[in-house]
């Protein structure tokens, strides 16, 4: 940059900081000019200091007395590391200007560095003081209320500073989860390693309380002023407004909002004239740019989804520094994407709370989870309920339709829906994708929803006399209208038996009342205002008439279903059903089959819960058994009155509850504790067993507790006939059930089908050896567990025994290593189907044998290595030097322990162990 350049950049960046000043409310004045009269603040130019600090570029004045400082770069020039040349002037102030100063630590307290580009902001009076990036200056009157806090509350002047003296947390009223997460936010905003926090917490597990308990904690001793609230949808801010009215605080038993003013953002009630502002980031960014923002619901205004990310400019009215948290429940992934420069425009800490964070929602909280509660932990606590899936499938679902020319067929006009006949000039084809978005054909409609009423008594609720409490997700308004019509056709009821509840609808928050609460009305029907967040706890079947291709979204619409309920409110509503053990999720669209979708916890739905308790007394669970042996222990739970569930409890015995052994069958199949085992231990296959033995255990020793259960079981059991009435391509519960031959064509099918996706084949075809990435079988077993097929390893190895025993060798323990064997026979690169451990054990006593033939003898010591590499080769496909950095090999030293004991050709032994094992 020459000279010149650099001269016109500073020019640029003087005027943007001069500019940036005045939006603030400062008064910018040159040095010759000075009146600290003028205003509250004033910012003066080129200001000289001591003798040996040089001339500050501005000097800020607060009621006439000097409290900070701005050091000036030009535009495009990065300001982090001139942090020392500012801090040179906030400590070189001349006597005359001390007389009037506020100092901190022998220092101004407000340090800035700009460029006009980019402010960095320094509170002298945060606990271990650092720049951090700002929107804008704060006004003059935000710099008197930090010093006016500083002066009252020297030990704790900023809430950076209080939050790290929070009071102990009442852990009475709340679920473990949520104190873990309160913990893990509390624990964050001290640590101050980052400015943003990620909860994840299960649908339904109780997120939002949780957001009022660490609000209110935050706000009565953290030192903050005002929370921002930001919710999906603003009929959603009524429901979170209810929940911080309703809370009562744990030390005076007082209503929140008695202590601390809460409303909904709008133009009537502006942010500073609450503590807590619930709103949409849509309703934010209009306020940022200074436009009337409804009271009421606007549904078109709430959905606005930017086709590009916006752009915000400093409004005076809503500065930066307005709020001091922003909690973010659930919204749309665009708010981390399209709207970020809105979140960013505050100088304030954000807080996610999401069910599902996809890749952006963990990238923006700079991977900062602070607490994670899974929807099948929540399952295991009673918090909510699990589920099973109903597939329903018709032609015209799967393939679309074509209407001949010459046919007369109904037009619905979309915004009047005035309906006119008209015949068709041509051929009118529709796919799948087309169909109640362009074309809605009746009989498709019709079709689902018979199947839907034929089946429901018989097969997805056997013996239910009532239609359990159902919300249909529909395409549009106008889908959604056809379906309740047929709806009440189909079941032959009235207006009270099914409603649309949709923006666009009458009374919509009347007729979602009247859903929660009314033994009457048994269906609604919506398009996405019931979604997400929304209550109806009664719920047990969510029907899909609509695809998603979010896996987020569906995760939060799937969670309307998810909610518990007492029995007694249960029965208000639903009286012909003891209580909520589970909902249905129907899927009429293939919405199930997207890999987005986690399998229930009930994973093997077609094995009775005495073959399971049978299985158990013998430790011959399978993983994917111990999954459905806690998915119906949780389920049994909900039907058992008090009486049992402690008669239960007694006998299980050893102060051991059922929940309690639930939670252990859930927390032994999760794939991140197995991870963590595993990576511990030197048989990691033996570490993930004795895991899955060890929760298994308190069934398999103790036999009253299975004959019990079993009892319990019948007594709640009831027995029904069952009825088909119609022909469809498919309409049964989800099954794994699927012969050898059958299996084993899909997967080959499969495997075809997909190639050019499978990381695993590619490196096969290239490589032709063994040695796959960890990474690429994870990430194929995961992808193959999934619905529709939902396949392991060991269903898998035992379809190809059955068909071709003579060259397959049994395996009792498959693991996802295996793949490697498997995938090489099934591409015919091998001849025999052979375990992966077999493999690598032979190759590697091979090894061993050549070593010696060409006269390498190993130590003791040497072969502890060795063997331990060999382990790992077996767990992990393959194994590198960082590898040595883990266990069990950091029992020995690591890398520094390989090479003393292997000495400096560890490398090369290492690398030929490698590659002789997989090759």
């Amino acid at each position: 940059m020459t000279d010149e350049e650099r001269l016109q950049a500073e020019q640029r960046a003087r005027k943007r900081i001069d500019d940036q000043l005045t939006q603030a409310g400062w008064i910018v004045q040159d040095l010759k000019n000075q009146a600290l009269g003028a205003g509250r603040g004033v910012a003066v130019r080129e200001v000289t200091m001591r003798s040996g600090h040089g001339r500050a570029d501005y000097l800020l004045y607060l009621d006439k007395g000097v409290v900070g400082v701005v050091e000036a770069k030009p535009m495009g020039k990065t300001l982090s590391g001139v942090e020392w040349q500012s801090t040179m002037y906030a400590e070189g102030l001349t006597d005359a200007q001390k007389m009037r100063a506020t100092m901190t630590a022998g220092k101004l307290p407000f340090i800035f560095e700009a460029s006009g580009s980019e402010t960095h902001f320094t509170n002298g009076y945060d606990p271990n003081p650092r720049a951090r990036e700002i929107f804008n200056f704060p006004t003059p009157a935000a710099l008197a209320a930090i010093i006016e806090r500083a002066e009252k509350h020297p030990d704790a002047p900023t809430w950076r500073a209080s939050v790290t003296q929070m009071p102990p947390l009442d852990e009475r009223a709340l679920r473990p989860a949520q104190v873990t997460a309160i913990k893990g936010i509390e624990r964050s905003l001290a640590e101050q390693r980052f400015d943003r926090s990620l909860v994840q917490m299960a649908t339904g597990a109780g997120k939002t309380y949780t957001a009022v308990t660490a609000s209110y904690r935050l706000l009565k001793f953290g030192g903050f002023k005002r929370v921002l609230f930001l919710v999906d949808r603003n009929n959603l801010a009524d429901q979170t407004g209810a929940e911080f009215a309703n809370y009562r605080t744990p030390d005076d038993g007082r209503r929140f909002t008695e202590l601390y003013p809460v409303d909904k953002l709008s133009s009537s009630s502006p942010a500073e004239s609450s503590n807590v502002v619930i709103s949409t980031i849509q309703r934010v960014f209009k306020t940022l740019k200074g436009e009337p923002v409804p009271e009421g619901d606007d549904a078109m205004l709430d959905s606005i989804v930017p086709e590009k990310p916006v752009s915000v400019s400093y409004n005076p009215a809503m500065p930066p520094d307005t709020f001091d948290l922003i909690i973010v429940d659930e919204a749309h992934r665009s708010i981390y994407g399209q709207w970020r420069e809105v979140l960013e425009y505050f100088d304030a800490h954000i807080v996610g709370l999401t069910a599902t964070p996809g890749k952006q929602t963990f990238a923006f909280f700079r991977q900062n989870l602070v607490s994670e509660y899974t929807y099948e932990e929540s399952v295991s606590d009673g918090v909510n309920v699990d589920f099973e899936i109903y597939r329903i499938e018709t032609k015209v679902t799967a393939n679309g339709s074509t209407i001949e020319a010459g046919t007369t067929v109904p037009m619905v006009d979309r915004r009047t829906r005035e309906k006119r006949m008209e015949t068709l000039d041509e051929e009118l084809e529709y796919t799948k994708k087309q169909l109640d978005r362009a074309v809605t054909s009746t009989s498709q409609i019709r079709l689902v929803l018979e199947t839907f009423r034929d089946r429901l008594k018989t097969e997805i609720f056997p013996g239910r006399t009532e239609v359990p409490k159902t919300l249909i997700f529909a395409k549009d308004d106008s889908h959604a209208e056809e379906i309740v019509t047929t709806v009440r056709e189909v079941f032959g009821r009235g207006n009270d038996f099914a409603a649309k509840i949709t923006y666009a609808a009458k009374d919509p928050k009347g007729h979602l009342k009247k859903f929660r609460t009314s033994p009457d009305l048994r269906v609604a029907v919506t398009v996405d205002m019931i979604a997400t967040g929304t209550d109806v706890k009664p719920l047990e079947c969510v029907f899909f008439m609509r695809d998603v291709g979010s896996g987020q979204y569906f995760e939060q619409m799937k969670g309307r279903g998810a909610r518990t309920i007492s029995r007694s409110d249960f029965m208000a509503v639903t009286p012909d059903a003891e209580a909520k053990t589970h909902f249905v999720l129907i899927d009429a669209v293939g919405v199930t089959e997207h890999e987005f979708v986690a399998p229930p916890l009930n994973r093997e739905p077609g094995i009775s819960l005495e073959r399971l308790l049978k299985k158990a007394a013998a430790y011959e669970l399978t993983e994917d058994e111990t999954a459905t042996m806690a998915s119906r222990l949780a389920a049994l739970e909900r039907q058992l009155t008090d009486d049992e569930r402690a008669e239960l409890d007694g006998v299980a015995g050893d102060g051991m509850s059922v929940t309690q052994i639930v939670r252990g069958l859930v927390h032994a199949v999760n794939p991140d504790v197995q991870v963590e085992i595993a990576d511990g231990a030197a048989d990691p296959r033996q570490a993930v067993q004795r895991l899955l033995d060890d929760a298994i255990a308190p069934l398999a020793d103790n036999p009253d507790l299975r004959n019990r259960i079993m009892e319990l079981r019948r007594q709640h059991d009831r027995v029904i006939d069952e009825v088909t009435r119609d022909e469809l391509l498919r309409a049964q519960g989800v099954s794994r059930d699927e012969g050898p031959s059958a299996l084993v064509e899909s997967w080959r099918a499969y495997l075809a089908e997909h190639r050019d996706e499978i990381t695993a084949m590619q490196f096969l075809e290239e490589s032709r050896n063994r040695h796959i990435p960890f990474e690429a079988l994870d990430e194929l077993a995961r992808r193959i567990a999934r619905p529709p097929h939902q396949w392991t390893t060991e269903k898998l190895w035992a379809a190809y025994e059955q068909l071709d025993a003579e060259r397959v060798r049994p395996n009792n323990h498959a693991r996802a290593t295996d793949l490697v064997s498997l995938l090489r026979y099934s591409m015919e690169l091998d001849t025999e189907l052979v375990p992966f451990e077999d493999v690598v054990r032979e190759r590697y006593e091979a090894w061993l044998l050549q070593q010696e033939n060409a006269g390498t003898h190993f130590t003791d010591t040497q072969r502890w290595w060795l063997d331990r590499m060999t382990e790992f080769v077996v767990s992990s496909a393959g194994i590198t030097v960082d590898a040595l950095e883990a266990e069990p090999f950091t029992q020995r030293g690591g890398v520094d322990g390989a090479l003393r004991d292997l000495g400096d050709g560890a490398g090369d032994l290492l690398e030929s162990l490698n590659k002789e094992l997989t090759a």
